[in-house]
């Protein structure tokens, strides 16, 4: 397992770079950099963990990764397309196709069954709807869940709602799965199978995976660890 995080060696494509990223904010009269000069290579195929204390940057890293915020000043690269300071309404259709998003609190419309869950990025795809549901089908059987195609989270595990979410966030087929504290409200056993999970799709159909965490030792699962202080990758 390498530690180093932009001087890996590899014959594989970059998906995403940072170029001496800086991300700051203002308060009164002072200045301060949540991201002082990052920069970072995201290889196709590879499955890495970003880890840090709390305050260290780690969220402000997630945000730019995910292409829900632009830096203060630096490059953020999709496949080589310098894509940071585009206007919302065009990141918001790069994020949708590129990113799928799995985060700590599911996320799920209460009131709407699996198989709606998972069709909602469809909604500003250009996949045809009358594809939707068979689509959203497939991904719910991929995560073992083609049994709960109609329940509603409230009839759900936790364990069962974050595969719902890892549905959703595989069905555009994106470049980047984004798994922010994906086992935070999970008891260990079904955290264990959601990582399982990502190692799966990791390991079987070279899903290129980021996971954000606090904790060292789940970070310990990934390929690659990049640990962040400070604002700055150590």
């Amino acid at each position: 397992m390498k530690l180093s995080s932009s001087k890996l060696n590899s014959n594989l494509p970059i998906v995403l770079e940072l170029v001496d990223v800086v991300k700051s904010y203002t308060s009164g009269n002072t200045t301060f950099n949540a991201l002082d000069g990052v920069s970072l290579k995201i290889y196709k195929g590879e499955f890495i963990s970003i880890t840090g204390p709390s305050g260290s940057g780690k969220s402000t890293l997630m945000h730019i990764i995910g292409l829900l915020d632009n830096p203060s000043s630096g490059q953020v690269l999709l496949e080589g397309q310098n894509i940071s300071h585009l206007k919302e309404t065009e990141m918001a259709k790069i994020r949708n196709v590129t990113l799928g998003f799995v985060f700590q609190q599911f996320n799920l419309l209460a009131k709407t069954s699996a198989v709606e869950n998972v069709t909602l990025p469809l909604l500003y795809s250009d996949i045809p709807k009358s594809k939707h549901q068979a689509l959203a089908v497939e991904m719910l059987t991929k995560v073992n869940l083609q049994d709960k195609l109609k329940n509603t989270p409230a009839q759900l595990s936790g364990g069962q709602q974050q595969r719902v979410a890892i549905a959703r966030a595989l069905i555009n087929d994106p470049k980047i799965i984004l798994a922010d504290e994906p086992t935070g409200n999970l008891d260990s056993k079904s955290g264990k199978e959601i990582m399982a999970l990502f190692h799966h799709l990791h390991e079987n159909e070279g899903r290129t995976i980021v996971l954000v965490t606090h904790d060292l030792e789940l970070a310990k699962q990934a390929q690659r660890i990049i640990i962040i202080k400070d604002g700055k990758i150590s």
